[in-house]
C-alpha cells in the first residue's frame, strides 16, 4: 500500500493549526500556525514520500502571533522527530 499524507497525519498523531506544544529540550511553548502537505526526498533520493510540514512559532508574553521566532520542519512516517522533540499541550 502506497504511503499517503493522511497516513502521516493519523500515524504520528499531528497537532492541528491553533494548537499548542512543548520543546521536550527547552520546555518553551509554541503554536502551530501552518500545517501543509509536502513531498521529501527519500535518503537515497530514489523516491518522494509524502510528508507534513509544520510552522511553530514561539508564544511570546506581548508578542502578537506571527512575530518572533518561528521554526518549520517537515515529518515523515519514517522518523520519530516529532515524538522525541514535541508534547502536545492541549488537543482540538
Amino acid at each position: 500500500m502506497k504511503e499517503t499524507h493522511d497516513d502521516v497525519i493519523r500515524e504520528k498523531k499531528l497537532p492541528r493549526v491553533g494548537d499548542t506544544v512543548k520543546s521536550r529540550k527547552h520546555g518553551t511553548l509554541w503554536r502551530i500556525i501552518e500545517k501543509k502537505e509536502v513531498w521529501q526526498s527519500t535518503v537515497d533520493e530514489t523516491r518522494l514520500i509524502p510528508a507534513i510540514y509544520i510552522c511553530f512559532w514561539k508564544i511570546s508574553e506581548g508578542k502578537q502571533p506571527g512575530y518572533g521566532k518561528m521554526l518549520g520542519y517537515s515529518f515523515t512516517l519514517h522518523d520519530n522527530t516529532f515524538e522525541v522533540n514535541w508534547e502536545k499541550v492541549n488537543n482540538s
